[in-house]
């Protein structure tokens, strides 16, 4: 069974068939269905970081917002956990429409995408896989090579554990992230990101005007935690500031080793609030 289009997939609303490699899995679940979400391990899965720069003024995007959240639903990679991230950028909040999860930061980190492999210029829906490598969601060939040489890239063991919030400040997460040390001299960069499991916003100005949308693990900041050295190890605690209201439930928290640019993915963990 092929991978299939891609349109095929963005125009099926009710469920999802899909096959990456070796993984085939039935067609399950009801668009904008919630499910259940819980701290996961996959000690034996490779971990593939899927970043979705998207934005809700942007007309093209609800599509691949659907393809990601599928993604991540399914886990279709055999081998793989796929660790996605809805990044939304701010340069559409003049079309109409503030997107309320857009962030110049978020833009910034595009922008360095681009420079680093060698882009002509930023734009919506954007995936980049591992750091490295862009996908196109109308070649399915293509996506199902990047995933496969995803998983395929050995990448040393991050963990993540002691997420809560600080007794003593409800705007504080604290976590614990830990990595094996690897092999070789170079060095990289140490990342947590939070994000929001599940996330809607009914539009009401702009290209996607009327439109409810659904989101999923849209990020409200990336935050360098360290600097990791190859060849030793890594453990830190480390605190976020929280914005106002964030519920713990509906957090995703993500630890991820990155190489400086932002380049290749090294490592990462991922951890799900209880929903």
């Amino acid at each position: 069974m092929s991978y299939g289009s891609i349109k095929a997939v963005w125009k099926t609303t009710g469920a999802f068939s899909c096959v990456i490699g070796l993984s085939c899995l039935s067609a399950i679940g009801q668009a904008g269905e919630k499910t259940t979400s819980t701290p996961l391990e996959h000690a034996h899965s490779i971990p593939v970081l899927v970043e979705l720069f998207t934005s809700e003024g942007c007309s093209s995007c609800p599509p691949a917002d659907e393809f990601v959240r599928k993604l991540d639903q399914l886990q279709p990679v055999a081998g793989g956990q796929l660790i996605v991230l809805s990044e939304h950028v701010d340069y559409w909040d003049h079309e109409g429409w503030k997107d309320p999860y857009s962030s110049s930061a978020l833009t910034d980190r595009q922008a360095a995408y681009e420079q680093v492999l060698g882009l002509n210029s930023p734009y919506t829906p954007q995936l980049i896989v591992d750091g490295a490598h862009e996908i196109h969601l109308a070649d399915p060939k293509q996506i199902e090579e990047v995933f496969q040489r995803a998983v395929a890239t050995p990448k040393i063991q991050v963990r993540l554990d002691g997420v809560s919030i600080d007794p003593a400040h409800s705007d504080l997460l604290c976590a614990h992230v830990a990595a094996d040390g690897g092999t070789g001299k170079s060095s990289a960069n140490v990342y947590l990101a939070v994000a929001l499991d599940h996330a809607e916003s009914q539009v009401l100005r702009g290209e996607n005007g009327g439109r409810h949308l659904v989101h999923t693990a849209v990020v409200d900041q990336i935050v360098k935690v360290g600097k990791f050295e190859m060849g030793k190890e890594f453990a830190q605690d480390v605190k976020v500031k929280l914005k106002p209201g964030v519920d713990l439930l509906n957090l995703r928290v993500i630890a991820f080793v990155q190489a400086p640019g932002p380049g290749k993915l090294l490592g990462a963990a991922l951890w799900k609030g209880a929903r």
